[in-house]
């Protein structure tokens, strides 16, 4: 069983980075393989809305390559998809943003390449607006038809400056409990 993880904040080692991590590494503790991703070092486009993915339904997008077409590849061969983000005025950001259109959109009009597939969100957050952010990542799984793996209270964590989501121990411990939730599902949906 395979997970990517894709970090879509612009800060490398930042909270979304370590909020991630906790979850990865339950899922490791669990035999799960993981693949992390940062997508902060890339300026990922939005969609464009020019419909070539909808006529070809080749499970690949068109616009020039920044990197996209290998990570809806990459989500195509994964058995459970966790997606990360800080909260930028109270929703993903940019990059975020970009792969849930382009990879959705994608996946949806070939024929639904997520669907069944595990999902869940990770959000790093200073105050507030981090439930948006959690809702706008689950209505890509949602609509996608993946199955959305909860936890103990919704998957925020809280810190400012890099490293302080680390702090965090109710977030901490909401993190660890949603990796052995993801684990616990992909090991009954293989049973």
């Amino acid at each position: 069983m395979k997970v990517v993880l894709f970090n879509g904040s612009s800060r490398k080692n930042g909270n979304t980075y370590h909020a991630l991590q906790v979850v990865q590494e339950e899922l490791e503790k669990q035999d799960i393989q993981c693949e992390y991703i940062w997508l902060g070092g890339t300026n990922l486009q939005g969609c464009t809305a020019c419909g070539v993915c909808i006529e070809k339904k080749d499970g690949k997008c068109v616009l020039p390559d920044d990197g996209m077409n290998e990570y809806i590849e990459k989500m195509i061969d994964a058995d459970g998809i966790i997606l990360g983000s800080p909260t930028y005025f109270a929703d993903v950001s940019a990059n975020m943003k970009a792969l849930i259109e382009r990879a959705g959109y994608v996946c949806r009009v070939s024929g639904d390449l997520l669907k069944r597939k595990v999902g869940a969100a990770v959000v790093a957050v200073r105050r507030g607006g981090g439930t948006h952010v959690f809702e706008s990542m689950n209505y890509f799984f949602l609509i996608a038809q993946m199955i959305v793996v909860g936890s103990s209270y919704w998957n925020l964590g809280y810190g400012q400056a890099p490293g302080d989501v680390k702090e965090d121990e109710e977030g901490i411990q909401t993190f660890k409990t949603l990796g052995e939730n993801v684990a616990y599902v992909l090991k009954k949906l293989k049973a």
